[in-house]
């Protein structure tokens, strides 16, 4: 997997520079990065804290590893569903 090269921290930080009035460009261009990642970061921080950003990245990382549990069960049901239909 890539690595992040901005912290929620860092992302927040450029995000509140941009509601306090900063040019979304001059933004982007002294951070280094695109327009369309600027938007990406405000669609998914856009009036959180940093606390609420952490939170948020632990919940998903719950999330896809209860997603991950419930595939795993799904797939022993299905096997020993096909086991017992089989006639003896």
């Amino acid at each position: 997997m890539k690595s992040k090269r901005f912290t929620e921290e860092q992302i927040i930080a450029v995000l509140k520079e941009s509601e306090a009035g900063a040019k979304t460009k001059e933004l982007c261009r002294r951070h280094g990065v695109s327009e369309a990642t600027f938007y990406n970061w405000k669609a998914k921080y856009a009036g959180m804290t940093v606390s609420e950003a952490r939170r948020l990245r632990e919940l998903e990382a719950e999330n896809s590893k209860l997603k991950r549990l419930l595939a795993e069960a799904e797939l022993d049901k299905a096997a020993l569903k096909d086991l017992l239909g089989r006639r003896w």
